[in-house]
């Protein structure tokens, strides 16, 4: 049975100026003239055409330029991705076309540039606006760098979105909402919310274990989380995934795909592929499977995903999930007796302690594929 087309399309950019002390992204830190870069910026444009030439970016919607810091590599290696998507696939304003950045690397020749070629959407990575908490992060720019970057990329595009963090050691509630704050003042349309998380293998998990660090509490980032939340919906942002908040109109269309079971294509260092069709969805990664689910899996994961969202699940998805999982039904109305979801509307939706307690909610309805 053939796959069903590739919807969503991300290239990995994998180079940073330097690594972060929590981050293990696939990322390299060199210097932007590294003919690594160069080297690696031409066979991702090669596997951009040949996908084009295989019929494989046809129905793709949405595209993403991710990494690392694709606007570390500048102009001129970002002009010949974004040319050769240009030329392979039908980059139409209509396709939501964003391209990460980081402040310290980001002005208004390359917004130009960027938006001359097709992208319309910026991702601009501040994490904070304050400079002791960047510090903490081994961040490469200063709160100042990280304002210039927003009010460049604002000089093009209308469609701009910050990352923030939260539940960073030292950092009080007062500290997200002032950077919540600072990012409603500039006028972006978009920002993510995202808690600290300890990774293996990062300067963070070493610091916790030689006690040079405290571990992220639960209930601390939820305090942080309900903080970002009471400023950015107070300014119009609607919350429409866990840890999403847009002005209407500019939610994030590449990341409702991955929360809704669209295909996607990844190219480049450790880019990840979904493929699906009625009775299989694979997700590979540097040519490995990483997941390989059936049917009930499948409609599983889809209960699962769409819990993430704020319009939750339809009582249609439930009822045809329901088919091939006999206990999803009983499963939602435990969900909605516990105070984790509501059911309004013919959805089932997550309510905000139901996203506070994340881990409980999807792993109770992930387990309904075990």
């Amino acid at each position: 049975m053939p796959y069903d087309p590739y919807q969503a399309l991300y290239l990995h950019v994998p180079f940073c100026v330097s690594r972060c002390l929590y981050c293990d992204f696939a990322t390299r830190a060199m210097p932007a003239d590294d003919p690594q870069i160069t080297r690696y910026v031409e066979d991702l444009v090669m596997q951009i055409r040949r996908a084009g030439k295989q019929g494989e970016l046809a129905g793709v919607e949405t595209v993403y330029v991710g990494g690392g810091t694709p606007s570390h590599v500048g102009s001129r290696h970002l002009s010949q991705l974004l040319y050769a998507l240009g030329l392979s696939m039908h980059l139409t304003p209509e396709v939501e076309c964003t391209v990460e950045c980081n402040p310290e690397s980001l002005d208004e020749r390359l917004v130009r540039d960027m938006w001359a070629l097709g992208a319309n959407r910026l991702s601009v990575g501040v994490q904070s606006f304050d400079d002791r908490l960047l510090r903490v992060l081994g961040r490469a720019h200063t709160a100042d760098e990280a304002r210039r970057a927003v009010d460049a990329a604002l000089t093009r595009f209308e469609n701009v979105s910050v990352d923030v963090m939260c539940g960073l050691p030292g950092q009080s509630a007062e500290d997200v909402r002032a950077s919540a704050e600072e990012a409603v003042r500039l006028g972006v349309t978009h920002v993510s919310v995202y808690p600290l998380t300890i990774e293996d293998h990062t300067p963070f998990a070493r610091m916790v274990m030689r006690g040079e660090l405290v571990e992220p509490d639960d209930d601390v980032e939820a305090e942080h989380m309900e903080a970002a939340a009471e400023v950015l919906e107070g300014a119009g942002l609607h919350r429409y995934e866990v840890a999403s908040y847009a002005r209407e109109g500019f939610e994030s269309r590449h990341n409702t795909a991955y929360w809704t079971g669209k295909p996607y294509l990844g190219l480049g260092l450790s880019a990840a592929t979904m493929t699906q069709n009625a009775t299989r969805r694979m997700r590979r990664q540097d040519g490995q499977v990483t997941d390989d689910l059936n049917p009930a899996q499948m409609l599983a994961e889809d209960l699962m995903l769409g819990m993430r969202m704020s319009r939750g699940v339809s009582d249609e998805l439930l009822a045809r999930a329901s088919a091939l999982l006999p206990a999803a039904r009983g499963v939602f109305e435990g969900l909605a007796r516990d105070g984790l979801a509501v059911h309004e509307g013919g959805r089932w939706c997550p309510t905000s302690r139901g996203w506070l307690c994340g881990n409980e909610l999807y792993g109770r309805i992930f387990d309904l594929a075990t």
